[in-house]
């Protein structure tokens, strides 16, 4: 062949690659792949909103028809942390008492059970019950409201409450179907009852009948929220069924509000949704704000186009994040990308974080923040002299192995990058996270326990300080003091052969990061055998600590290896599909005096079960108690109160002996929805 063709060729052959690279750049870039760069100042901003219903259907129905969605960068379109929560009787009429395990100082969190110190707010089944239970002596149920919707979370402010529910009810009317009738008309299944979403206000200025002041309803789900002084904010998630609908405009959720006429109805005109860019288009998100004092205040909202998964909030600002797929992903552009970037975009995940300032009920939106990788929980954020902190997964864990980094990010208030820690950890994931001022520190897993102390008081360089590597791993931390935490999570084995560990028992443990390059396990605790489990592994609210006090409470479904059984285990072929699993023996309160001059010191436990109960006997591989389960407990003073569905259990701190039993009514309604 002529050696000129032959160099043209050449020639063209890499200007086509660099125009590829160059588009592959660019669509990165358009696809949100990349961190912003808002202004220094970074100010409330417009919301950029759809034109019209049509555009607002058809975004979902591109996104289904994309394997995993697609995400839209823009549309064709015109405070230090608080160990545990706990107050005094402004009246000093009642003692101190615990209040709901918070992240954030100020920042309240909704919980199924709520005190003031002299009173127990409940959710026990579908009813809101409310006890007197100070003094102790006296304590009593007053009132059992049902409130006619399944209630999941509650905040008290004062005489009034707010519970956050769901139901399910007719909205809308029923789509006509291609053989001519109904889904009304249809027998089974039931597509006239819509999930809605419920928020009622009480006066229980009478705990013996609290009263309702208001209710409203959202077609969608009860995501999350956070309590700021008297101003509730709260996030909702609504699935639009757009499938069939005769009108575009249908594609819109409704809202009802009893202050108004209590009719359902739009919960916005179409050109004012907007969207979060880059649009991940799975749900319709309404960040929504409610006054607990002023029953006839009216509701702060905006709805948007997005996703929301998790939720963190300070005092000023609320962060959601969402995680991305970016199935465009082309490795060999990264390296050019990370020239331009100076960050890491080799992963088909991200998580969008959108911020929203917080003032008095009003919301705003700043901006979005973007970060490698997908987080663990609300945990894995924090804000923290202006700055924002997050850790990330990037890659999976599997037990032949994985391409799995941990990471953490730090981003100025102008929501910019401004330093970076990555590739901890490799071949493992987070197992938990807690950021104290300016430490923060991770737990990751795969065989082992590492637990990695952080320096964050250079936003631009945090660096690792120290580590720790012990069996087992925790998956909540909670801090004692500056330098001592408690983690809890489960002991572990490793396996002999493959790249993973075996659970077993539950496990508490107080690390001393005193000397931060050489952090240590001061006291461990191993509670059962493989197959025990707590509420507080997957809920920090059913973690009960206080310092002054040495008590630590924590619920535990106890499971337990007999030695005959251990012996015929050794003895036998099982051993190689695992260790073997305990049978249940116990549910209830663990109750520990917790210092750091002695550790764990078991005081004794407390369960709601009773003689005739053989819940526990008649168990397989999982445990249900019938409602006895303890899952969450406070103190008023010296007296322990543990809380089931079924049961308020009044104990004294001194000694656990029993002071009083209330029992709760059972439903009966079998049809009722639980979440």
């Amino acid at each position: 062949m002529n050696k000129k063709i032959i160099e043209k060729k050449i020639v063209l052959k890499e200007k086509i690659q660099l125009i590829l690279v160059l588009s592959v750049i660019g669509l990165i870039f358009l696809a949100g792949c990349v961190i912003p760069n808002p202004p220094e100042n970074v100010s409330a901003k417009e919301i950029p909103k759809f034109a019209s219903c049509t555009e607002i259907k058809n975004v979902f129905e591109n996104s289904q028809n994309n394997y995993y969605g697609r995400m839209y960068d823009s549309l064709a379109v015109g405070a230090p942390m608080k160990a545990t929560a706990e107050a005094s009787s402004d009246s000093g009429s009642t003692p101190k008492y615990s209040e709901t395990n918070i992240q954030v100082e100020g920042v309240d969190e909704a919980d199924i059970v709520k005190t003031d110190g002299k009173y127990i707010y409940v959710i026990s089944n579908k009813n809101l019950v409310i006890a007197e239970a100070y003094p102790a002596k006296e304590a009593k149920i007053l009132s059992e409201t049902d409130l006619g919707i399944t209630p999941q979370e509650i905040f008290i402010q004062g005489n009034n409450i707010l519970v956050f529910g769901q139901t399910y009810k007719e909205i809308r009317e029923p789509k006509s179907l291609n053989n001519g009738t109904t889904q009304k008309e249809m027998i089974y299944p039931d597509y006239r009852n819509t999930s809605v979403a419920v928020i009622k206000i009480l006066d229980a200025t009478d705990k013996s009948s609290p009263e309702v002041k208001r209710t409203v309803e959202f077609e969608g789900s009860y995501l999350n929220s956070r309590k700021i002084e008297e101003q509730v904010y709260f996030v909702i998630n609504s699935y639009p069924d757009y499938y069939g609908i005769e009108n575009d405009e249908d594609i819109i959720p409704l809202y009802a509000d009893s202050k108004k006429d209590g009719e359902f109805e739009e919960i916005a005109k179409c050109k004012n949704i907007g969207y979060l860019p880059p649009v991940n288009p799975q749900s319709f998100i309404t960040i929504a704000s409610i006054s607990m004092n002023e029953f006839d205040s009216e509701i702060q909202k905006e709805t948007v186009v997005g996703s929301a998964e998790n939720l963190y909030a300070s005092q000023e600002n609320l962060y959601l994040a969402q995680t991305e797929y970016n199935y465009n992903y082309f490795p060999v552009v990264t390296e050019v990308v990370d020239a331009v970037k100076g960050m890491v975009t080799d992963t088909r995940e991200f998580t969008s974080i959108h911020k929203f300032s917080l003032n008095k009920g009003k919301i705003d939106y700043l901006g979005v923040m973007k970060a490698p990788g997908t987080i663990l929980n609300q945990f894995s954020m924090d804000e923290f002299d202006s700055h924002f902190r997050i850790a990330t997964t990037t890659g999976h864990v599997s037990r032949s192995g994985g391409g799995s980094s941990n990471n953490i990010y730090v981003f100025g208030n102008d929501l910019k990058l401004k330093g970076q820690l990555e590739d901890l950890a490799p071949g493992e994931k987070i197992y938990s996270a807690r950021f104290m001022g300016k430490k923060g520190y991770l737990v990751t897993f795969k065989k082992v326990d590492p637990l990695f102390v952080i320096d964050l008081s250079n936003p631009e360089k945090p660096e690792v300080l120290g580590k720790l590597k012990i069996p087992g791993y925790s998956d909540y931390l909670h801090p004692i003091d500056e330098t001592h935490l408690i983690g809890i999570g489960k002991d572990t084995i490793e396996a002999e052969e493959g790249e993973f560990a075996w659970y077993q028992g539950v496990k508490i443990a107080v690390f001393d990061v005193t000397d931060i390059e050489h952090p240590k396990e001061m006291y461990k605790e191993i509670i059962g055998d493989r197959g025990t489990d707590s509420f507080a592994l997957q809920d920090h609210k059913a973690f009960l600590y206080d310092k002054e006090k040495n008590l630590l409470v924590i619920p535990i479904q106890l499971a337990e290896i007999s030695e005959e059984q251990k012996q015929a285990y050794e003895n036998s072929e099982q051993q190689k599909w695992g260790p073997l699993y305990g049978e249940f023996t116990f549910q209830g309160a663990y109750v520990y005096n917790l210092s750091l001059e002695n550790g764990f010191e078991l005081q004794g436990r407390i369960t709601h079960l009773d003689a005739e109960n053989d819940s526990l006997k008649k168990s397989g591989y999982y445990y249900n108690g019938g409602g006895t389960e303890i899952k969450r407990s406070l103190f008023i003073g010296e007296v322990l109160y543990t809380i089931s569905n079924n049961k308020i259990l009044v104990n004294s701190l001194s000694d656990l002996s029993l002071i009083k039993e209330l029992v709760m009514a059972e439903t009966a309604d079998k049809d009722y929805y639980y979440y």
